[in-house]
């Protein structure tokens, strides 16, 4: 059988972390980001005083922070096993991982800290949501937020995805998020690219909401938002064809 082509939709160094997982797996994967990684320079050193604990909600958010601040004192509250991991490799001694999402993520700082116990530093992209924040707020924490990177829109795909595209090849595409899906669509629609053929698989509903005017072959949602059940959609969708 030919391994089916996955196209890999995430920002380095993540796209290529899935890459190599893909073809362990058995798939042939295309790599090309739709989104960019920039560090966003910061006017003055990171203050962590009275600071109880971090919140990460992507594992480019541990590696940005980690890039500016050599302590690692703080627990660091984690989405997901991505983010878990990027902790433990960044060096962070107490670590928890809420396995799930934001609001799984506010449950997990709610169960394990108490309001009296200072603030919390939320790090991530410049365009985080701020359910999080909304969530631990409801619940009497002090919140703030730091933006260490930005996620920079690509200007077009790479020339294997856009040619396996235009080909009507059978393919899938992974969906790590909202906004990735959201460029995908743009750069297809501005290469007049035909993406009826295409399966998607999204690690969650709102990160599939952009790709529904794609008309996609297939849709797989995963069932919980992490890689690990992302690929389990992807299997799903493999053994399909």
């Amino acid at each position: 059988m030919t391994p089916l082509p996955v196209i890999v939709t995430r920002a380095e160094p993540g796209a290529t972390e899935t890459a190599a997982r893909l073809s362990m797996a058995g798939y042939t994967p295309v790599v090309s980001p739709v989104l960019a990684i920039q560090p966003i320079a910061q006017d003055e050193p990171v203050n962590l005083d009275g600071v109880q604990g971090l919140l990460f909600t992507s594992a480019n958010g541990v590696r940005a922070f980690a890039d500016v601040y050599e302590g690692r004192d703080q627990p660091a509250y984690c989405v997901g096993p991505a983010t878990l991991a990027a902790a433990l490799e960044a060096g962070f001694e107490s670590v928890l991982n809420a396995d799930g999402n934001a609001k799984d993520l506010a449950a997990l700082v709610c169960a394990n800290s108490s309001p009296d116990g200072g603030r919390l530093l939320h790090v991530a992209n410049e365009a985080a949501a701020g359910d999080l924040a909304s969530e631990l707020r409801a619940n009497g924490f002090d919140v703030n937020f730091l933006a260490l990177y930005r996620a920079a829109p690509a200007q077009s795909l790479m020339r294997e995805a856009a040619e396996l595209i235009r080909a009507g090849s059978s393919a899938a595409v992974l969906i790590h998020s909202a906004k990735g899906a959201t460029r995908f669509t743009e750069l297809c629609r501005t290469s007049e690219l035909d993406t009826s053929s295409l399966a998607f698989a999204a690690v969650s509903e709102k990160a599939a909401e952009p790709l529904t005017d794609l008309s996609p072959a297939r849709l797989e949602i995963a069932e919980k938002p992490n890689e690990d059940a992302l690929f389990d959609a992807l299997e799903c969708i493999r053994l399909s064809l």
